[in-house]
């Protein structure tokens, strides 16, 4: 047995087709194939590592903890995502000060926000606990009032919403629609306004742009009864963390200083 997991394992890094048949036949195996995976993860590319994640997930063996630690510091970003929201996804003991280090990578490495990075560890640390998002009352009272099945917020509030969390200090990073039709939810074209901040400007600016521009969006967004909308933001806390503006008064311009290099 174990030299057959270790031939699906060599199959994880080949994306033509094996791989996907490796991963499924690893993820029938079960627990008695973790120990060997973890073993042989060192020996995988991106892909055959991200591959191995998924397994992990799927699996669900708390053993498979500590190597979904130490993939948080791979050179490779979408790896380093997909192994914090895995280890939220498993509830894994003692990952949060690993999770919210690899964050803090991430400012340090100055990535935008708004990449996918940064959002997938935001998502592991609210998972585990460790991070609270900011919900104004208007934006929560909106949300609970929408129907049950609604993937987000009514899109015909959608102005309202963006003027409660901009009035709180929040950031829209972006905002997704999406419509429900016959118990089926299926995405709905956005506007396409890609817009771009400037993470070296002050906070308050931040917000009043995202304000701006989220506003332009909602005045040519989708509306509909059953048409809705799900905006992604985030705290001043998400860019400056508490803990370290504590450790240093020159955080904040530390990291609009990295911005300008981007």
């Amino acid at each position: 047995m174990t030299t057959h997991i270790e031939r699906l394992l060599q199959q994880l890094d080949d994306s033509s087709g094996p791989s996907y048949y490796a991963r499924a036949e690893l993820i029938g195996i079960g627990s008695a194939a973790i120990p060997a995976i973890i073993d042989g993860l060192s020996s995988l590319g991106g892909f055959g590592q991200l591959t191995a994640i998924e397994v992990f997930e799927e699996v669900a063996d708390p053993r498979c903890g500590p190597a979904l630690i130490a993939l948080l510091h791979s050179d490779d970003s979408t790896v380093r995502e997909w192994a914090a929201m895995a280890l939220a996804s498993l509830k894994i003991d003692d990952a949060v000060e690993p999770v919210r280090s690899a964050y803090r990578a991430c400012l340090e490495r100055a990535t935008p926000p708004d990449w996918s990075e940064p959002e997938g560890i935001r998502w592991a640390l609210t998972e585990l606990g460790a991070r609270t998002p900011v919900v104004p009352p208007l934006t929560a009272h909106l949300r609970a009032t929408a129907a049950d099945n609604a993937p987000g917020w009514p899109s015909a509030r959608f102005t309202e919403i963006i003027n409660d969390l901009a009035d709180h200090a929040q950031v829209i990073l972006y905002s997704q629609f999406w419509q429900v039709d016959a118990g089926r939810t299926y995405g709905v074209s956005d506007p396409g306004l890609d817009w771009e901040l400037d993470w070296s400007a002050p906070w308050e600016h931040l917000v009043e742009k995202s304000r701006t521009w989220s506003l332009l969006e909602a005045s040519e967004a989708p509306v509909g009864d059953n048409t809705f909308v799900v905006p992604t933001w985030i705290d001043r806390t998400d860019l400056y963390p508490i803990s370290d503006r504590c450790r240093s008064g020159t955080r904040g311009d530390q990291l609009r200083l990295r911005s300008r290099a981007l």
